[in-house]
Order: structure tokens, then C-alpha cells, then sequence
């Protein structure tokens, strides 16, 4: 008679790792005599992960700059035999990238399976420009007006995105205002953020009155002595 057991590997019923297990049994009969043999028994992780996204509201820093990382947008990924590491195909942000952003995560499991899901980052601006205001000094023209831009009263006013435009609480001026006038100036960068600030317009009229004379005769009374004043000598007065 033939005895046959199992002499290697693991046992019926054992649970088996990825990959290749050899098993081996021997036979043995009456007279001692004794034969081998050994199979592979090899196991396969075919299941992809489950790749779960969530998606992400994030902010731009002073610079205009934000960045993220892939467990930022993962909302436990999952896989049966475990995951080995998780990516991102874009992990930092700048201006032109305000608004929602496709961001696509990998999911690696410990056998090289890969699955992938899609989060959307949305990238905000809530920076508001930089501004810095000077005092200027302007005269009226000859009409006796003046006007003047935002750009004449900036200062040198920053935004990590860009400005978009310059604007003044006050930007034209007459006889009334010579002197000195508080006018706001107010910066808005490309994603709408606004600042403002405050400067000083000194408004002066420098230009002389346009005077145009006239002779005159003028006879004595009987005293003597006769009057004039200055408006028998002035034709027009012009300012």
C-alpha cells in the first residue's frame, strides 16, 4: 500500500498571500520507498481600489500662491488587500487658477492595482491690493478746471493677481475747491478685492485775471476837483 501526505507548503485550507506558494507532498509505501512532487499555487489581486474625492474650497496667500496635498482631497480611499500610496496630478495654485479646478487623484494598492476619481479645488482671491495714496498739487486751467486720474494720486499699490482699476471718491475741480481737498482713492484688483486710501489734493489758481483798459477824458467841476473809479477805466475784466 501507498501512504501519501503533504510534506510542504501550506495546509488545506490556509489562506494564501498574492503571489506564488509552493506545495509539496510525498508518498511512502510498505518498503520504505519514497517519491515527491510539488505545485504552485498563485494567487492574483485583480480588484482596482476604490478611489473616493471630495472636494476642497482653498485660499490664495498674500502672494498669490496656495498648494495642497493628496490626503487634503481623499475621502478614504479603500482597497481589499490595503493601499499603498495616493497622488495628485496638480498640487499648486496660483492666480490663474482662481475658480474650480479639475484635480485628479490616484489611488495605488500594495499589488500596483489603480483606480482614480476627479475632486474639484476651488481656488479663491480674498486678498485685497496693497494701496498706498500721495499728495498732489494742481492748478485750474484757463476755464478754471482741472481733473486728475487715479494713477496720479497712487502711490505705488501692489496686488499679487493684478489691479483691475483705479478710482477717486473726487476727480474734477473748480474755483470752489482751491485749496486743500481729502480725496479717497480706491484700488480693485482683478477678483474684485478692494482697498482705499486717503490723500490730499491742493488745488490752486494761478493764472492772473485778463484786464483790458480804456482812456478817458474827464472834466473838472467847479471846485476843481473830479472823481473816478476803477471801473471808468476797466473795458473787461477776465478770470
Amino acid at each position: 500500500s501507498v501512504f501519501v501526505y503533504q510534506s510542504g507548503g501550506l495546509g488545506s485550507g490556509s489562506v494564501f498571500p498574492v503571489g506564488d506558494t509552493i506545495i509539496e507532498y510525498t508518498a511512502i509505501d510498505d518498503c520504505d520507498n519514497m517519491s515527491t512532487c510539488t505545485f504552485i499555487v498563485t494567487v492574483e489581486d485583480d480588484e482596482l481600489p476604490t478611489a473616493n474625492c471630495n472636494n476642497l474650497t482653498i485660499q490664495l496667500d498674500e502672494f498669490g500662491d496656495a498648494s495642497i496635498t493628496a490626503d487634503d482631497v481623499d475621502a478614504v480611499s479603500t482597497d481589499n488587500c490595503g493601499v499603498d500610496f495616493i497622488s495628485i496630478d496638480i498640487d499648486t495654485f496660483d492666480c490663474s487658477h482662481v475658480g474650480d479646478n479639475n484635480v485628479t487623484l490616484t489611488v495605488t494598492d500594495v499589488n500596483g492595482n489603480e483606480s482614480t476619481c476627479v475632486a474639484i479645488v476651488t481656488v479663491e482671491d480674498v486678498t485685497a491690493p496693497e494701496v498706498f495714496c500721495q499728495d498732489i498739487t494742481i492748478e485750474l486751467d484757463g476755464d478754471g478746471v482741472a481733473t486728475i486720474t487715479g494713477l496720479d494720486m497712487d502711490a505705488g499699490s501692489s496686488d499679487a493677481c493684478g489691479i483691475d482699476s483705479y478710482e477717486l471718491s473726487m476727480d474734477s475741480f473748480d474755483c470752489n475747491y482751491v485749496g486743500d481737498n481729502t480725496v479717497t482713492l480706491y484700488v480693485t484688483d482683478v477678483n474684485g478685492n478692494m482697498s482705499s486710501c486717503a490723500a490730499t489734493v491742493t488745488v490752486e489758481d494761478n493764472i492772473a485775471p485778463e484786464l483790458v483798459c480804456m482812456d478817458v477824458t474827464i472834466e473838472l467841476g467847479e471846485d476843481g476837483i473830479t472823481y473816478i473809479s476803477p471801473s471808468d477805466l476797466v473795458v473787461s475784466v477776465g478770470d
